[in-house]
């Protein structure tokens, strides 16, 4: 349970997979409650769906969503966040729009509602989850636009905290945060089926050999997380002298696992250049 309570009214614009991911972990972690959200999706069966997965209106009318709304949180596809902006524009004077649209910046959602009688002037932050938000590991970049305050930046973190870690970085970084935190996700589940097939290679059975890969990522990343060290330090503290693991190491570098693992991220990270467009 978060020990801080959004006392705010959200409204969650396009309830697909990543807006549900938060949304649930809002209401599990009872950062707000349900009588002060309101949600929408494209499609009325779409609506009536969700309505009773969550417990809350779902609709597919934007405006009433949002006019009620202190927060609005934009989790549409980087194509479609112009037509939504330009749709809710008259409507967003004195709110906080949070988006999580993968690479659409700040000063574009500025232009967009500049049509609102806000003028434009609207605060916007612009956030980064991943997936693990679900439950509770979720690793999340913000970044303020041009009108946000410091005090938008406070709620926007808070909202994020409750599903893991934030940090608040320059906007020129988030497609790097998109490529690394928000695509790496993917990129840990490869690893971590291979270290599970490794364990099938040599005998175990699978799920034995699927909990001990996965505890053992779990447990190597949160050393990371704990100690502060080095991940390289923390290898090195493994590898014993003529021991079993210099061996795998020298296979996984042979194999090209690192550089394969660094050129993931620097494609991910381009495409994410290449979405704003």
């Amino acid at each position: 349970m978060s020990e801080v309570e959004i006392e705010q009214r959200i409204a969650v614009i396009g309830l697909g997979k990543l807006g549900g991911i938060l949304l649930r972990a809002f209401l599990d972690q009872q950062l707000v409650s349900a009588d002060r959200i309101t949600a929408t999706v494209d499609h009325q069966e779409n609506a009536e769906a969700r309505t009773k997965i969550f417990g809350l209106p779902v609709s597919t009318d934007n405006l009433d969503a949002v006019k009620d709304a202190d927060i609005v949180l934009l989790c549409v596809k980087p194509a479609g966040v112009q037509a939504l902006c330009e749709e809710i524009a008259p409507l967003m004077a004195g709110k906080l729009l949070i988006s999580v649209a993968a690479s659409v910046p700040t000063s574009a959602i500025e232009t967009y509602l500049a049509s609102g009688d806000s003028g434009g002037n609207v605060a916007v932050v612009r956030a980064m989850p991943n997936t693990p938000s679900v439950i509770g590991s979720g690793m999340t970049g913000l970044s303020p636009g041009r009108f946000a305050t410091d005090e938008h930046l406070a709620l926007a973190k808070s909202l994020f905290d409750a599903v893991g870690r934030t940090i608040v970085l320059d906007e020129k970084h988030m497609d790097a945060v998109t490529g690394l935190s928000a695509s790496g996700p993917a990129f840990i589940y490869v690893v971590l089926e291979s270290l599970a097939e490794a364990g099938v290679k040599v005998g175990l059975p699978r799920e034995v050999a699927t909990l001990l890969a996965a505890q053992t990522t779990l447990g190597a990343a949160g050393m990371v997380l704990d100690s502060g060290s080095h991940p390289a330090l923390l290898k090195d503290e493994v590898t014993t002298p003529a021991g079993c693991t210099i061996d795998g190491l020298l296979e996984l570098e042979e194999g090209g696992l690192r550089v394969t693992l660094i050129k993931a991220v620097v494609k991910a990270t381009q495409r994410a250049a290449e979405l704003k467009g």
